[in-house]
């Protein structure tokens, strides 16, 4: 291996590690996306974010000192965690952090990883809510509590109840709500209503589990609780569990606002219809693909589904 800085062979984890004084970032980040390239549909990025918690600096740090050397503990530490994403961990569980809806958010192996498309879920729910709202509002599995504290980052005067079966998931949604500073969610331990009893809401979110049990893309989601991500052999029990409860959990005119897998928009406005609920519609994700379904609790009030 040649140790000159500027002369990097490319960066295979089994490597000696490169003397001390030839590490720069400019360096590591060129190779550490090497050889994350088989592993991540974003290798730089991933080697950036990965770079940046290390030395705890912007990403922008990198991009303005490139030829500044790491010591050898930040190289170790950098080298451990690249080899920690070519095996498959996510990004997010290695820094512990993930940004859902301009909010920073910590996240854990107990909780699924909040997802950009989800940020859409949101964006239907602050349609339907009134700006001065002092809604009741649920957020079904909330796991990190990105979507419920969104939601009440947006709408202060509603209050949110987050709601987990998972108690070290809500453990970790309400250090969420501590370190984002917002106060107007309460948190909830249940098996989706089973402790909700005789409580009633204006609006109630939920991106529950979606996926077969047998869905061959599980193999790639390894690190992450298949509890927050397997529904059953169908894929649609949890939904089904959802919209057939929350009439029950529904003021008057009340909305219901879900996310689903790509391949059960119709599966899902079917269901929604079938459960009695109006003004039932569906919504496609940023990336084109159906991803969200409303529906209204009867009596049907005048104003019509968002459009």
């Amino acid at each position: 291996m040649n140790n000159r800085p500027g002369k990097w062979p490319r960066w295979e984890m089994t490597d000696p590690a490169i003397t001390k004084g030839d590490v720069t970032i400019h360096g590591v980040l060129a190779q550490a996306a090497l050889a994350l390239e088989s592993r991540s549909d974003t290798p730089r990025l991933d080697a950036e974010i990965l770079l940046s918690f290390v030395l705890g600096k912007p990403r922008s740090h990198l991009h303005a000192w490139p030829r500044e050397h790491l010591d050898e503990g930040q190289y170790d530490t950098f080298r451990g965690l690249v080899q920690r994403r070519q095996d498959g961990e996510p990004v997010a569980y290695l820094t512990g952090r993930q940004a859902f809806w301009s909010l920073d958010y910590r996240v854990t192996p107990h909780t699924l990883i909040p997802r950009p498309e989800t940020e859409h879920l949101v964006e239907l729910a602050l349609r339907l809510i009134p700006e001065e709202a002092a809604w009741r509002i649920a957020d079904l599995g909330t796991g990190t509590g990105a979507i419920a504290l969104a939601l009440a980052h947006e709408r202060p005067r509603c209050q949110v109840v987050a709601v987990d079966v998972c108690a070290r998931a809500l453990e970790v949604a309400a250090w969420n709500a501590r370190h984002l500073g917002i106060g107007n969610v309460g948190f909830r331990q249940s098996d989706w209503f089973a402790g909700l009893r005789g409580e009633r809401f204006d609006l109630i979110a939920a991106n529950p589990p979606y996926v077969r049990h047998d869905d061959p893309h599980l193999a790639a989601l390894q690190y992450e609780p298949a509890t927050a991500l397997v529904s059953g052999p169908g894929g649609m029990e949890a939904l089904e569990a959802i919209v057939s409860g929350a009439r029950a959990h529904l003021t008057g005119a009340a909305w219901l606002v879900l996310e689903h897998g790509h391949d059960q928009g119709a599966a899902t406005l079917d269901l929604l219809r079938r459960h009695g609920y109006h003004d039932v519609a569906g919504y496609r994700d940023y990336a084109g693909h159906d991803r969200n379904a409303v529906g209204r609790c009867p009596p049907q009030e005048e104003e019509s589904v968002i459009s």
